[in-house]
């Protein structure tokens, strides 16, 4: 499992999407922790380690880092409407 990360910025809006988009991404992000290639899409040249989390409500842009730790860090939330 990889550990999630993120800035208060990112908790910010997090905490702010409407409750379904919410509910969904909370269970997205889980989802991504355990598996991040598998759940998760290329953001732009697979380089294997930027990736994006598309959701009907939501998108996010996420590193994903695996030496020394398994981490997954959430690097921007946008609210698609």
């Amino acid at each position: 499992m990889y550990e999630l990360r993120y800035d208060p910025i990112i908790e910010t809006v997090w905490d702010s999407l409407p409750d379904q988009a919410r509910d969904r991404f909370d269970r997205a992000i889980l989802a991504a922790c355990e598996d991040p290639f598998g759940t998760t899409e290329p953001y732009g040249i697979d380089d294997g380690i930027t990736r994006t989390l598309v959701l009907p409500e939501t998108a996010a842009v996420l590193l994903v880092s695996h030496a020394p730790r398994k981490i997954l860090r959430i690097l921007q939330i946008t609210h698609l409407g």
